[in-house]
């Protein structure tokens, strides 16, 4: 190890930038669907390794974009699946997609490895530095700029239900935290220079107590679990399947919606009490179509609800051009009533709306700026309806912001509708499913989910999920609603813990760093 250490440290040139690139695609193993995590016990320590020998502010900088790049390349290639929906207008973006998008999100991984190597040390301590800065990074990656907290280190525990446990309590920015300062923990047992460090064992040590501690915690909560059920509360989800390059044909919408109601009307509805359809299910105007309402309606039991995703409008002037549209969530009853409205409040740049639209009309980029943005709705929001358990809904992407996925008043389970057509048979929706499970962890709330193509699930308090269709599969899932947790320690004070432990182990290394400088300096 210590010579793999020192030749690690000593790459130059060319061959560094490779090597950091190809730590970062082996981390990419670790997350969902593959989710070995064990690639994160080589991804990490070789970029320990790698920030030893940078010797440079911007070498350490440089080193940790590349990390990043080759991470998000790796893990984020679906993206293109999108744009070949419609190859002929949009398949010139692909290199953008492909590679832009991961040289952004790199700059995150470049400011862990800057902060880290301005806070570095010569021992063990270097890897408790990493795991700081790298969680503090991906907290930023997760707020700034509207946030992307996609692909967190610690996703890579999705195989594990028990590890999972340990969200209630950190969230996942803490499980990362955790997963990271494990990770890293081998570099502990070499110095800075390649040589063997035996001051590194104690803090290898803590970092497996704590992994061993994070598993007991959790076998300790499942095992007090009781799965028990809302009386009398049966969701009937409804997974169409319908290939993204059908969905918008204007010759499809009519035998698209009818699929749904053949599903919908499957034996068993008169005992459903929520009938979930997936994202824009319903293209029409539902809000101005009386008629369709009612017959919607009549698919459901008295005192039933229909839960499907819409597109909202809101007509100029003269009644005839589009002045606003909103991607929603329309709660219809069984007299044909719409009994609640929720509008996506959190949107997707360049899927919802463009960023910096008047830069990109004047110079002439017209792909992405023909259309009209969608209005963003207020926030978290819950939505009650009467006999039913109050429910906080979510569109699409929205499920994976970890504390805000509920309003003040807490709901009673997590609603998720969403459309991963886009992404075909790709680790995208695999991704985007393991992070809607966390939420229901954190939250203490089950979660239904319905996808047009999959992921659809009924997932529990626990994230155990109790009854799913796969991916491009058509079906219907008939299950109980779990009941809710009280709330978790995570949902009462968020990310505040975890913030606050960073900030003071921040100021220690601060300190830590400016007395070995020191030391250094009196040295010579």
């Amino acid at each position: 190890m210590n010579a793999l250490a020192a030749r690690l440290a000593a790459v130059r040139g060319w061959r560094r930038a490779v090597l950091a690139f190809v730590l970062g695609v082996v981390a990419t193993a670790a997350m969902p669907p593959v989710s070995f995590t064990p690639a994160l016990l080589i991804a990490f320590p070789g970029l320990v390794w790698l920030l030893d020998g940078s010797g440079r502010a911007w070498r350490a900088a440089l080193d940790g974009w590349w990390f990043g790049f080759g991470f998000f390349v790796a893990g984020l290639y679906w993206i293109a699946y999108a744009l070949l929906t419609d190859a002929t207008q949009f398949a010139w973006l692909i290199p953008f997609a492909v590679a832009g998008v991961p040289a952004l999100l790199a700059l995150f991984t470049a400011a862990a490895a800057l902060l880290a190597y301005l806070l570095w040390q010569p021992g063990a301590t270097r890897v408790l530095v990493l795991a700081v800065a790298w969680s503090a990074a991906e907290w930023v990656r997760g707020h700034a700029f509207t946030g992307f907290p996609w692909n967190l280190a610690g996703y890579t525990w999705t195989w594990s239900e028990a590890m999972l446990q340990v969200t209630s309590v950190l969230g996942i920015y803490g499980l990362s935290f955790l997963t990271v300062l494990v990770a890293a923990a081998p570099a502990a047992l070499t110095s800075s220079g390649g040589r063997a460090n035996a001051r590194g064992w104690p803090l290898a040590a803590l970092a497996s107590v704590l992994l061993a501690a994070g598993f007991v915690f959790g076998f300790l909560r499942l095992a007090s679990a009781d799965g028990s059920t809302v009386a009398d509360v049966t969701v009937r989800i409804v997974q169409a399947n319908i290939a993204q390059t059908f969905k918008w044909e204007p010759d499809q919408l009519r035998s698209n919606v009818e699929r749904h109601l053949e599903l919908t009307r499957r034996p068993g509805i008169e005992s459903v009490r929520v009938v979930v359809w997936p994202e824009t299910a319903l293209p029409y105007d539902v809000e101005r179509d009386a008629a369709l309402r009612g017959a919607l309606g009549g698919l459901i039991a008295p005192g039933a609800v229909l839960a499907t995703g819409v597109p909202r409008y809101e007509l100029d002037a003269s009644g005839r051009s589009l002045a606003r549209i909103w991607n929603s969530i329309a709660l219809i009853d069984s007299t044909g009533a719409i009994a609640g409205f929720y509008d996506k409040a959190h949107l997707v740049p360049f899927g919802e709306y463009v960023p910096f639209r008047p830069l990109l009309s004047a110079v002439g980029v017209q792909a992405v700026t023909g259309f009209l943005d969608h209005t963003a709705g207020p926030g978290p929001r819950t939505l009650t309806v009467p006999g039913l358990p109050a429910l906080s809904p979510l569109i699409c992407y929205e499920v994976i912001f970890p504390g805000a996925v509920t309003a003040s008043d807490r709901p009673a389970w997590l609603l998720n509708v969403t459309n991963d057509g886009w992404y075909g048979r790709s680790a995208g929706p695999y991704q985007h499913f393991a992070m809607a499970r966390v939420r229901a962890v954190e939250e203490g709330l089950p979660l239904a989910r319905a996808a047009n193509t999959g992921i659809s699930a009924m997932v529990d308090s626990y994230g155990r999920v109790r009854a799913s269709l796969g991916l491009l599969e058509q079906g219907i899932i008939d299950a109980p609603l779990p009941k809710a947790l009280s709330p978790t320690f995570y949902a009462r004070w968020r990310d505040l813990p975890l913030l606050t432990a960073l900030l003071l182990l921040g100021a220690v290394l601060v300190v830590a760093a400016i007395a070995n400088r020191k030391a250094k300096s009196g040295d010579r």
